[in-house]
């Protein structure tokens, strides 16, 4: 989508955050955004406890939602370069092999009721489920576009007392969004050169992972024509190493690029310089790795 105030393009686009109640009228103009049976496998892989099965007829699916558009009592901007992030996704995850459910401008009933219907479908033949969230938000809350929703109220359906399906497979959560209203100044640093089927009961919250693009209680930066910081260099780690490296092993190369490659530039004053790091929320209990 064209953007409205004509800086589309990559030399004026601007960085952004994905704030909880921040830049108001024209102040946002200046900010710089902020089990069906195995296909194939080898014995060892196959009976290896300290990785998942990926080898079921599906690998599962990815839901997207993409909030772009608020209402104004919400006092939330307009979330430019969005659809950048969300086009990336969508491309990156449907290439792994993930079937995408894509939505854009949710309400909070919507983004709950996304949730709960996908969470209620069988994946018995699935080998996992990702979810990409877009959008406004502060510490344990993301915004619909009519008002905000506490995070673990829509990530609840697919614990294991809801979801049976799931239970223990890998379930990948990728939010980008504030967490607070702090800023990162960084600091300088000197750079330094170096099996068999048993029953057995898991904790509700096992196996999911919770990848923020930033840390609690701090602002996350987006900008306006690339999109943000976090899901750009996800999507790249992404197509660069799925099926090389463990997904651990790929979101730590995501939060070294955030950290390294990006920082600020604003015309409001105290928000530029300004760095990021993202923040992952592991109670995986297996290696994860994408297919080749």
């Amino acid at each position: 989508m064209a953007d409205p105030r004509g800086d589309g393009d990559a030399q004026s686009a601007e960085d952004q955050v994905d704030a909880f109640k921040i830049f108001k009228s024209s102040r946002s103009r200046h900010a710089e955004e902020m089990d069906s049976g195995p296909i194939s496998k080898s014995k060892a892989a196959d009976s290896d406890p300290y990785r998942y099965r990926m080898d079921y007829p599906s690998l599962g699916t990815c839901l997207i939602i993409n909030n772009k558009n608020f209402h104004p009592s919400t006092n939330m901007n307009y979330r430019n370069g969005t659809d950048v992030d969300a086009a990336a996704a969508a491309k990156v995850f449907s290439n792994l092999g993930y079937k995408v459910k894509f939505f854009n401008d949710q309400t909070v009933r919507q983004m709950k009721q996304l949730m709960l219907s996908v969470s209620q479908e069988d994946h018995s033949d699935r080998a996992s489920f990702v979810c990409v969230l877009l959008s406004h938000g502060d510490e344990g809350v993301i915004y619909g576009t009519d008002g905000l929703e506490k995070f673990e109220n829509l990530t609840q359906y697919f614990k294991g007392d809801h979801c049976q399906s799931l239970v223990g497979k890998p379930k990948l959560f990728f939010i980008q969004a504030c967490r607070g209203t702090a800023l990162d100044d960084g600091i300088e640093c000197d750079a330094v050169t170096v099996t068999s089927e048993t029953t057995e009961r898991i904790p509700l919250q096992a196996d999911f992972l919770y990848a923020y693009s930033t840390a609690p209680g701090y602002y996350s930066w987006r900008n306006t024509a690339s999109g943000s910081w976090f899901m750009q260099s996800l999507c790249e780690m992404l197509e660069r190493h799925h099926g090389e490296l463990e997904l651990m092993q790929i979101l730590t190369r995501v939060n070294r690029k955030v950290a390294l490659d990006f920082e600020s530039a604003s015309n409001l004053p105290g928000f530029s310089a300004k760095k990021q790091i993202p923040c992952i929320v592991s109670m995986l209990t297996k290696d994860f790795y994408f297919p080749k």
